[in-house]
């Protein structure tokens, strides 16, 4: 009877623990990194192969034809467009709830981001901001040179961070250059923003009117959750504003910025702007450049008052003129007459077409994807020999194959 009630005891004991478990499992809150990877294995299923990798390359495929959709509708959009990126550089970046770390994870996807903006954006220019120990840092000016901005991230990408952001400092930096930029070109800054916490010298709000009032638009992506201020910040200025989930949504939310804005019917029409084609000079002796000050060889002619410049596209630091290049201007013009959309068909559908209108390659018919699947999967299941091997048996460690 002893042990009995002893075992009767211990049952019950079990069975608290586990109601305990699994009502504190249920309840726990999970962090952004476990989203990513949680039951994963509930949404594969193999293939009729045997095999997951078709899963995995669909899922993936899936997930960028979710991200390439976009808006098709010829809308009038700001082509010429100067955006200022404020970086939190605070000892908040240092957080690994974005791996390897919120800095590291920015400056990675910021080197990306540039590249693919100058891609889309080819008459348009960058600058960046850098904001920590309750001081802005400009670590570049407005710019058409991704290579220039890209630098200057590796460069401050293992510089320590410390303190306090301060959001006024850093606006007040990217507005006094904004400013005096043409109205027919877009005013736009972008803020990545980390801290919970603002260092200012002064009242924000004011800085936010004066932002709507010179009309820049200011958007915001906090890596830790949403601050009352960047939400005012956004609203304000007809921005966007989004909290980064993981590292998926994060790169999401930063590459929503790449496509142009639409035009707003309170701006500043300008019907025609005046601009310059350039001719490229390439010296044989170095000589003074207009942009920088600097003995340079090469460059670019302005056609109105022969001053040389390092790069384009840009304005003319003598006259003013927009000095752009024909490829640029017609790279920039398709997002006016954006592409439809692909459509995803069936292979029935699509039996007359073998080959990709764009860039002509070949397609590859269902019965060599199936070949290739299988041997893929053939490829997998192979079991791996030993050290020693049949021709070999007295190499490795264990002479486990036997010479019949």
């Amino acid at each position: 009877m002893a042990t009995n009630g002893r075992r009767q005891m211990v049952e019950d004991d079990e069975d608290i623990i586990d109601v305990d478990d699994s009502s504190l499992m249920n309840n726990q809150a999970n962090y952004a990194w476990e989203e990513e990877y949680k039951r994963s294995w509930d949404v594969l299923q193999e293939d009729e192969h045997g095999s997951l990798a078709g899963v995995v390359n669909s899922l993936q495929q899936a997930a960028k034809r979710k991200r390439l959709l976009r808006d098709t509708d010829p809308i009038q959009r700001g082509i010429i467009r100067h955006l200022f990126i404020i970086i939190d550089l605070s000892k908040a970046m240092q957080e690994k709830d974005l791996r390897p770390s919120r800095l590291s994870l920015t400056f990675t996807y910021l080197e990306a981001f540039i590249a693919e903006f100058f891609d889309q954006n080819p008459i348009s220019q960058i600058g960046l901001v850098g904001t920590k120990d309750g001081l802005a840092e400009k670590l570049t000016e407005l710019s058409g040179n991704p290579t220039e901005h890209i630098r200057a991230l590796k460069l401050k990408k293992f510089q320590e961070t410390g303190g306090e952001p301060s959001l006024q400092n850093a606006l007040e930096m990217a507005r006094s250059s904004l400013v005096h930029v043409p109205a027919h070109g877009s005013r736009e800054i972008l803020v990545i923003m980390g801290s919970l916490t603002t260092t200012d010298p002064g009242n924000i709000h004011d800085t936010i009117t004066q932002l709507t009032q010179d009309n820049i638009r200011a958007s915001v992506i906090a890596l830790a959750a949403e601050v009352q201020v960047l939400k005012v910040l956004t609203t304000q200025t007809k921005g966007t504003f989004g909290v980064a989930m993981n590292e998926g949504h994060y790169r999401d939310l930063l590459f929503e910025v790449i496509p142009p804005t639409a035009v707003t019917t309170t701006k500043t029409a300008s019907n025609l702007v005046q601009m310059g084609f350039p001719s490229r000079s390439n010296d044989t002796a170095a000589t003074l450049c207009a942009c920088h000050g600097k003995l340079t060889l090469g460059g670019y002619i302005c056609p109105r008052c022969n001053a040389k410049l390092c790069d384009i596209p840009t304005e003319c630091d003598i006259c003013t003129l927009t000095l752009v290049s024909s490829p640029l201007l017609a790279r920039s013009y398709h997002h006016l007459f954006p592409v439809e959309n692909f459509v995803e068909v069936a292979w029935k559908d699509a039996s007359t077409t073998t080959q990709c209108f764009s860039c002509q390659k070949m397609f590859l018919s269902p019965h060599k994807i199936s070949l290739q699947l299988q041997a893929t999967t053939e490829a997998g299941s192979q079991p791996r020999r030993k050290a020693g091997s049949a021709l070999n048996p007295g190499a490795g460690s264990s002479g486990s194959l036997t010479r019949r």
